[in-house]
Protein backbone atom coordinates (compact mmCIF):
# COMPACT_ATOMS: atom_id res chain seq x y z
CA UNK A 1 0.00 0.00 0.00
CA UNK A 2 2.02 3.21 -1.17
CA UNK A 3 2.07 6.32 1.31
CA UNK A 4 -1.07 7.67 -1.28
CA UNK A 5 -3.72 5.27 -0.98
CA UNK A 6 -2.79 4.67 2.76
CA UNK A 7 -3.58 8.10 3.15
CA UNK A 8 -6.67 8.38 1.60
CA UNK A 9 -7.82 5.16 3.09
CA UNK A 10 -7.16 6.72 6.83
CA UNK A 11 -9.18 9.88 5.66
CA UNK A 12 -12.22 8.05 3.91
CA UNK A 13 -12.39 5.65 6.96
CA UNK A 14 -12.33 9.43 9.33
CA UNK A 15 -15.18 10.73 6.54
CA UNK A 16 -17.15 7.64 6.95
CA UNK A 17 -17.37 7.59 10.64
CA UNK A 18 -18.05 11.56 10.73
CA UNK A 19 -21.17 11.06 7.70
CA UNK A 20 -22.22 7.93 10.11
CA UNK A 21 -22.58 10.68 12.75
CA UNK A 22 -24.11 13.39 11.16
CA UNK A 23 -26.69 11.31 9.05
CA UNK A 24 -27.63 9.59 12.35
CA UNK A 25 -27.36 12.63 14.73
CA UNK A 26 -25.12 11.20 17.32
CA UNK A 27 -23.97 13.86 19.07
CA UNK A 28 -22.30 12.46 22.18
CA UNK A 29 -21.49 9.19 21.04
CA UNK A 30 -18.43 9.06 23.17
CA UNK A 31 -20.95 8.90 26.07
CA UNK A 32 -22.09 5.71 25.02
CA UNK A 33 -21.27 1.94 26.60
CA UNK A 34 -21.74 0.51 23.56
CA UNK A 35 -19.09 2.61 22.37
CA UNK A 36 -16.75 2.37 24.88
CA UNK A 37 -16.79 -1.13 25.05
CA UNK A 38 -15.93 -1.40 21.37
CA UNK A 39 -13.11 1.12 21.37
CA UNK A 40 -11.76 -0.80 24.66
CA UNK A 41 -11.94 -4.23 22.45
CA UNK A 42 -10.15 -2.67 20.22
CA UNK A 43 -7.40 -1.17 22.43
CA UNK A 44 -7.74 -5.46 23.88
CA UNK A 45 -7.63 -6.54 20.30
CA UNK A 46 -4.14 -3.96 19.30
CA UNK A 47 -2.34 -4.84 22.36
CA UNK A 48 -2.62 -8.78 22.02
CA UNK A 49 -1.98 -8.44 18.29
CA UNK A 50 1.26 -6.36 18.90
CA UNK A 51 2.54 -8.53 21.50
CA UNK A 52 1.73 -12.02 19.59
CA UNK A 53 4.12 -10.87 16.89
CA UNK A 54 7.48 -10.50 18.76
CA UNK A 55 9.57 -12.61 18.46
CA UNK A 56 10.42 -13.47 21.47
CA UNK A 57 14.11 -14.25 21.78
CA UNK A 58 14.43 -11.07 20.15
CA UNK A 59 12.18 -9.36 23.00
CA UNK A 60 14.68 -10.59 25.85
CA UNK A 61 17.57 -9.43 23.56
CA UNK A 62 16.47 -6.34 23.81
CA UNK A 63 14.59 -6.05 27.05
CA UNK A 64 16.78 -3.45 28.98
CA UNK A 65 15.62 -1.32 25.82
CA UNK A 66 12.60 -2.00 26.19
CA UNK A 67 12.52 -0.90 29.86
CA UNK A 68 14.26 2.60 28.99
CA UNK A 69 11.93 3.33 26.19
CA UNK A 70 8.10 2.49 28.33
CA UNK A 71 9.81 4.42 31.23
CA UNK A 72 11.84 7.20 30.78
CA UNK A 73 11.50 7.38 27.06
CA UNK A 74 7.66 8.38 27.50
CA UNK A 75 8.56 10.99 30.08
CA UNK A 76 10.88 12.31 27.30
CA UNK A 77 8.23 12.18 25.10
CA UNK A 78 5.95 14.05 27.39
CA UNK A 79 8.58 17.16 28.03
CA UNK A 80 9.18 17.26 24.35
CA UNK A 81 5.57 17.50 23.26
CA UNK A 82 4.72 19.80 26.01
CA UNK A 83 7.73 21.44 25.27
CA UNK A 84 6.51 22.71 21.96
CA UNK A 85 2.59 23.01 23.02
CA UNK A 86 3.98 25.34 25.93
CA UNK A 87 5.83 27.23 23.19
CA UNK A 88 2.84 27.58 20.81
CA UNK A 89 0.13 28.60 23.29
CA UNK A 90 1.78 29.58 26.72
CA UNK A 91 -1.08 27.08 28.54
CA UNK A 92 0.28 24.28 31.32
CA UNK A 93 -2.86 22.58 30.70
CA UNK A 94 -1.66 21.08 27.58
CA UNK A 95 0.69 19.50 29.69
CA UNK A 96 -2.09 16.77 29.71
CA UNK A 97 -2.73 16.56 26.30
CA UNK A 98 0.95 15.85 25.94
CA UNK A 99 0.61 12.56 27.94
CA UNK A 100 -2.34 11.43 25.98
CA UNK A 101 -0.46 11.25 22.76
CA UNK A 102 2.84 10.16 24.09
CA UNK A 103 2.34 6.01 24.26
CA UNK A 104 2.46 4.64 20.85
CA UNK A 105 -0.57 2.90 19.34
CA UNK A 106 -0.38 -0.67 19.63
CA UNK A 107 -3.48 -1.50 17.03
CA UNK A 108 -1.78 0.26 14.47
CA UNK A 109 1.80 -1.04 14.97
CA UNK A 110 0.10 -4.52 14.76
CA UNK A 111 -1.70 -3.59 11.35
CA UNK A 112 1.90 -2.13 10.16
CA UNK A 113 4.05 -5.27 11.31
CA UNK A 114 3.79 -7.46 8.67
CA UNK A 115 4.43 -5.12 6.08
CA UNK A 116 7.47 -3.14 7.89
CA UNK A 117 11.09 -3.16 6.41
CA UNK A 118 12.41 -3.43 9.72
CA UNK A 119 14.63 -6.09 11.62
CA UNK A 120 13.24 -8.52 13.93
CA UNK A 121 15.36 -6.59 16.63
CA UNK A 122 13.75 -3.27 15.73
CA UNK A 123 10.14 -5.32 15.42
CA UNK A 124 10.08 -6.58 18.62
CA UNK A 125 11.62 -3.10 20.00
CA UNK A 126 8.65 -1.29 18.40
CA UNK A 127 5.87 -3.86 19.30
CA UNK A 128 7.13 -3.99 23.16
CA UNK A 129 7.44 -0.13 22.84
CA UNK A 130 4.00 0.31 22.03
CA UNK A 131 2.22 -2.27 24.23
CA UNK A 132 3.64 -1.26 27.34
CA UNK A 133 3.78 2.09 27.36
CA UNK A 134 -0.19 2.28 28.22
CA UNK A 135 0.28 1.57 31.57
CA UNK A 136 3.16 4.27 32.08
CA UNK A 137 0.94 7.13 30.35
CA UNK A 138 -2.24 6.23 32.61
CA UNK A 139 -0.08 6.95 35.39
CA UNK A 140 1.23 10.05 34.52
CA UNK A 141 -2.53 11.12 33.36
CA UNK A 142 -3.04 10.81 37.26
CA UNK A 143 -0.55 12.88 38.70
CA UNK A 144 -0.45 15.33 35.82
CA UNK A 145 -3.56 15.89 35.55
CA UNK A 146 -3.52 17.03 39.19
CA UNK A 147 -0.73 19.02 38.77
CA UNK A 148 -2.34 21.03 35.96
CA UNK A 149 -5.64 21.34 36.78
CA UNK A 150 -4.45 21.81 40.62
CA UNK A 151 -6.80 19.01 42.24
CA UNK A 152 -9.12 17.64 39.51
CA UNK A 153 -7.77 14.62 39.01
CA UNK A 154 -9.08 11.20 37.03
CA UNK A 155 -8.69 9.14 39.16
CA UNK A 156 -6.25 7.73 42.16
CA UNK A 157 -2.94 5.73 42.54
CA UNK A 158 -4.80 3.42 44.96
CA UNK A 159 -6.89 2.54 41.52
CA UNK A 160 -4.02 2.68 39.35
CA UNK A 161 -2.35 -0.41 41.84
CA UNK A 162 -5.69 -2.52 42.30
CA UNK A 163 -5.94 -2.58 38.31
CA UNK A 164 -2.32 -3.58 38.27
CA UNK A 165 -2.60 -5.99 40.65
CA UNK A 166 -5.68 -7.57 38.99
CA UNK A 167 -3.91 -7.10 35.36
CA UNK A 168 -1.05 -9.54 36.84
CA UNK A 169 -3.56 -11.77 38.32
CA UNK A 170 -5.44 -12.61 34.92
CA UNK A 171 -2.05 -13.09 33.13
CA UNK A 172 -0.92 -15.14 36.07
CA UNK A 173 -4.09 -17.90 35.79
CA UNK A 174 -4.01 -17.78 31.75
CA UNK A 175 -0.43 -18.79 32.02
CA UNK A 176 -0.37 -21.39 34.23
CA UNK A 177 -3.38 -22.85 32.09
CA UNK A 178 -1.21 -22.31 29.44
CA UNK A 179 1.78 -24.06 31.20
CA UNK A 180 -0.60 -26.77 31.80
CA UNK A 181 -2.01 -27.68 28.28
CA UNK A 182 1.45 -26.39 26.53
CA UNK A 183 2.42 -30.01 26.08
CA UNK A 184 -0.81 -31.55 24.93
CA UNK A 185 -1.31 -28.21 22.33
CA UNK A 186 2.06 -29.06 20.58
CA UNK A 187 1.42 -33.11 20.03
CA UNK A 188 -1.83 -31.91 18.69
CA UNK A 189 -0.01 -29.34 16.30
CA UNK A 190 1.53 -32.48 14.90
CA UNK A 191 -0.94 -34.49 14.39
CA UNK A 192 -3.55 -34.51 11.57
CA UNK A 193 -5.16 -30.93 9.58
CA UNK A 194 -8.57 -32.16 11.29
CA UNK A 195 -6.50 -32.23 15.09
CA UNK A 196 -4.57 -28.75 14.25
CA UNK A 197 -7.78 -26.95 13.14
CA UNK A 198 -9.46 -28.03 16.05
CA UNK A 199 -7.09 -27.14 18.43
CA UNK A 200 -6.71 -23.38 17.42
CA UNK A 201 -10.26 -23.42 17.28
CA UNK A 202 -10.30 -23.97 21.61
CA UNK A 203 -7.29 -21.62 21.49
CA UNK A 204 -9.25 -18.72 19.83
CA UNK A 205 -12.03 -19.14 22.05
CA UNK A 206 -9.58 -19.63 24.99
CA UNK A 207 -8.07 -16.10 24.04
CA UNK A 208 -11.93 -14.82 23.73
CA UNK A 209 -12.92 -15.52 26.85
CA UNK A 210 -10.05 -13.79 28.65
CA UNK A 211 -10.45 -10.68 26.02
CA UNK A 212 -14.12 -10.60 27.10
CA UNK A 213 -13.15 -10.82 31.15
CA UNK A 214 -10.45 -8.32 30.21
CA UNK A 215 -12.15 -5.60 28.29
CA UNK A 216 -15.24 -5.84 30.56
CA UNK A 217 -12.96 -5.09 33.91
CA UNK A 218 -10.58 -2.54 31.91
CA UNK A 219 -7.77 -5.62 32.63
CA UNK A 220 -6.19 -4.73 28.81
CA UNK A 221 -2.72 -5.37 29.92
CA UNK A 222 -3.49 -8.51 30.56
CA UNK A 223 -4.35 -9.20 27.14
CA UNK A 224 -0.59 -7.57 26.31
CA UNK A 225 1.45 -10.14 28.54
CA UNK A 226 -1.12 -12.72 27.06
CA UNK A 227 -0.03 -12.36 23.60
CA UNK A 228 3.83 -13.04 25.02
CA UNK A 229 3.31 -16.80 25.39
CA UNK A 230 -0.72 -17.85 24.12
CA UNK A 231 -0.64 -17.30 20.45
CA UNK A 232 -2.84 -19.71 18.22
CA UNK A 233 -1.30 -20.21 15.08
CA UNK A 234 -3.73 -18.54 12.75
CA UNK A 235 -1.07 -17.45 10.09
CA UNK A 236 -1.84 -13.77 8.49
CA UNK A 237 -5.28 -13.73 9.65
CA UNK A 238 -4.19 -11.78 12.79
CA UNK A 239 -2.08 -9.17 10.68
CA UNK A 240 -5.51 -8.95 8.71
CA UNK A 241 -7.79 -8.53 11.22
CA UNK A 242 -5.24 -5.47 12.94
CA UNK A 243 -5.58 -4.04 9.52
CA UNK A 244 -8.99 -3.65 9.85
CA UNK A 245 -9.20 -2.93 13.49
CA UNK A 246 -6.86 0.20 12.55
CA UNK A 247 -9.13 1.57 10.23
CA UNK A 248 -12.18 0.69 12.21
CA UNK A 249 -10.36 2.93 15.20
CA UNK A 250 -10.35 5.62 12.70
CA UNK A 251 -13.81 5.56 12.15
CA UNK A 252 -14.48 5.44 15.88
CA UNK A 253 -12.16 8.91 15.95
CA UNK A 254 -14.44 10.01 12.96
CA UNK A 255 -17.65 9.26 15.37
CA UNK A 256 -16.67 11.41 18.16
CA UNK A 257 -14.85 13.78 15.92
CA UNK A 258 -18.30 14.97 13.94
CA UNK A 259 -19.61 16.80 17.29
CA UNK A 260 -16.61 18.01 19.05
CA UNK A 261 -15.09 19.34 15.73
CA UNK A 262 -13.66 23.15 15.88
CA UNK A 263 -10.70 24.90 13.27
CA UNK A 264 -9.71 26.44 16.19
CA UNK A 265 -8.98 22.95 17.97
CA UNK A 266 -8.03 21.04 15.00
CA UNK A 267 -5.54 23.67 14.53
CA UNK A 268 -3.93 22.79 17.90
CA UNK A 269 -4.41 19.31 17.40
CA UNK A 270 -2.17 19.82 13.99
CA UNK A 271 0.58 21.32 16.28
CA UNK A 272 0.08 18.76 18.91
CA UNK A 273 0.35 15.89 16.17
CA UNK A 274 3.22 16.71 14.91
CA UNK A 275 5.10 17.45 17.80
CA UNK A 276 4.33 14.15 18.62
CA UNK A 277 5.41 12.62 15.42
CA UNK A 278 8.88 14.67 15.93
CA UNK A 279 9.27 13.61 20.13
CA UNK A 280 9.21 10.19 19.11
CA UNK A 281 12.21 10.73 16.50
CA UNK A 282 14.00 12.58 18.87
CA UNK A 283 13.48 9.61 21.64
CA UNK A 284 14.09 7.09 19.05
CA UNK A 285 17.31 8.33 17.97
CA UNK A 286 18.76 8.59 21.68
CA UNK A 287 17.60 5.17 22.88
CA UNK A 288 19.49 3.51 19.83
CA UNK A 289 22.89 3.19 19.26
CA UNK A 290 24.32 3.86 15.68
CA UNK A 291 26.45 0.72 15.30
CA UNK A 292 23.68 -1.64 17.39
CA UNK A 293 20.38 -0.19 14.90
CA UNK A 294 22.18 1.10 11.93
CA UNK A 295 19.24 -0.13 9.38
CA UNK A 296 16.65 0.90 11.95
CA UNK A 297 17.11 4.33 13.44
CA UNK A 298 15.27 6.03 11.13
CA UNK A 299 12.54 3.66 10.58
CA UNK A 300 12.15 3.61 14.82
CA UNK A 301 12.01 8.00 14.77
CA UNK A 302 9.12 7.28 12.28
CA UNK A 303 6.97 4.68 14.10
CA UNK A 304 5.05 7.25 16.56
CA UNK A 305 1.59 6.00 15.79
CA UNK A 306 -1.85 7.72 17.61
CA UNK A 307 -5.54 5.85 18.06
CA UNK A 308 -7.69 4.34 20.36
CA UNK A 309 -5.53 4.97 23.58
CA UNK A 310 -5.35 8.35 22.82
CA UNK A 311 -8.78 8.75 22.27
CA UNK A 312 -9.67 6.31 25.70
CA UNK A 313 -7.41 9.02 27.75
CA UNK A 314 -9.32 12.09 25.79
CA UNK A 315 -12.21 10.62 26.85
CA UNK A 316 -11.14 10.01 30.46
CA UNK A 317 -10.41 13.95 30.06
CA UNK A 318 -12.94 15.55 28.49
CA UNK A 319 -15.43 15.93 32.19
CA UNK A 320 -12.55 17.82 33.83
CA UNK A 321 -10.61 19.39 30.39
CA UNK A 322 -13.65 19.99 27.95
CA UNK A 323 -12.04 20.29 24.82
CA UNK A 324 -9.62 17.67 25.05
CA UNK A 325 -11.00 15.09 22.28
CA UNK A 326 -11.42 18.05 19.77
CA UNK A 327 -8.05 18.60 20.51
CA UNK A 328 -6.59 14.67 20.55
CA UNK A 329 -8.81 13.64 17.63
CA UNK A 330 -7.16 15.25 14.98
CA UNK A 331 -4.39 14.60 16.90
CA UNK A 332 -4.39 11.46 15.82
CA UNK A 333 -4.98 12.05 12.30
CA UNK A 334 -2.42 14.28 11.88
CA UNK A 335 0.05 11.61 13.61
CA UNK A 336 -1.30 8.74 11.06
CA UNK A 337 -1.10 11.42 8.31
CA UNK A 338 2.97 12.09 9.15
CA UNK A 339 3.51 8.32 9.50
CA UNK A 340 2.35 6.76 6.02
CA UNK A 341 3.93 9.88 4.54
CA UNK A 342 7.28 9.84 6.07
CA UNK A 343 7.55 6.20 5.74
CA UNK A 344 6.71 5.74 2.29
CA UNK A 345 9.07 8.32 1.40
CA UNK A 346 11.78 6.79 2.85
CA UNK A 347 10.93 3.53 1.63
CA UNK A 348 11.69 4.88 -1.70
CA UNK A 349 14.39 6.54 -0.98
CA UNK A 350 16.39 4.55 1.63
CA UNK A 351 18.23 1.54 -0.16
CA UNK A 352 16.99 -1.88 0.52
CA UNK A 353 18.09 -4.07 3.16
CA UNK A 354 20.69 -6.64 2.08
CA UNK A 355 19.32 -9.95 2.32
CA UNK A 356 21.83 -12.00 4.68
CA UNK A 357 24.48 -14.18 2.42
CA UNK A 358 24.19 -18.16 3.06
CA UNK A 359 26.95 -19.12 4.34
CA UNK A 360 28.23 -22.53 2.65
CA UNK A 361 27.98 -25.37 4.78
CA UNK A 362 29.70 -28.70 2.87
CA UNK A 363 27.87 -31.73 2.78
CA UNK A 364 27.38 -33.61 5.84
CA UNK A 365 28.27 -37.69 4.42
CA UNK A 366 28.23 -40.23 6.72
CA UNK A 367 30.78 -40.62 8.72
CA UNK A 368 32.75 -43.35 7.68
CA UNK A 369 33.90 -45.64 10.31
CA UNK A 370 37.24 -48.65 9.85
CA UNK A 371 35.19 -52.21 9.69
CA UNK A 372 36.96 -53.83 12.20
CA UNK A 373 36.52 -57.99 11.72
CA UNK A 374 34.06 -59.49 14.02
CA UNK A 375 36.53 -62.69 14.56
CA UNK A 376 40.19 -61.26 13.90
CA UNK A 377 42.28 -64.02 11.99
CA UNK A 378 45.60 -64.08 13.78
CA UNK A 379 48.23 -62.94 11.88
CA UNK A 380 51.22 -65.31 12.12
CA UNK A 381 54.69 -64.45 13.94
CA UNK A 382 57.13 -63.83 11.32
CA UNK A 383 60.02 -65.67 11.30
CA UNK A 384 63.57 -64.27 12.20
CA UNK A 385 66.74 -65.95 11.17
CA UNK A 386 69.35 -66.51 14.13
CA UNK A 387 72.76 -65.83 12.89
CA UNK A 388 75.07 -69.26 13.93
CA UNK A 389 77.88 -68.58 16.37
CA UNK A 390 81.06 -69.57 15.36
Amino acid sequence: MTPVIRSAALLSALAAGWLVAWQFGLREVDRSPVYGFFITALLGFGLYASTSGIVIAEFRRQLRTVVIAVTLGVLAKVALIFGVMFFAFRDPAYLILAVAVAQIDPLSVAAMHAKSRMSDSAKALLSAWASFDDPITVLLTVYITAFALRGGAVGGVGTFAVNLVLNLALAGVAFALWALVRGRVRRAEAGGRATRYAVRAVMVVAVLAVGFVAVQYSLLLALALLGLFFRPNLGRWVDGLAQAGMFAAIAAVGLVLAAEFSWVLAGVGAVLGAAAFGAQAVVAFALTVPKRWRGDRVRLALGQQNGLTAIILALLLEPTFPGAIAVVAPAVVVVNLLHAVANGVYDRVAPARPAPVPVPVPPRGPKRVPRVPLNPVPQPTPAYRVKPTP
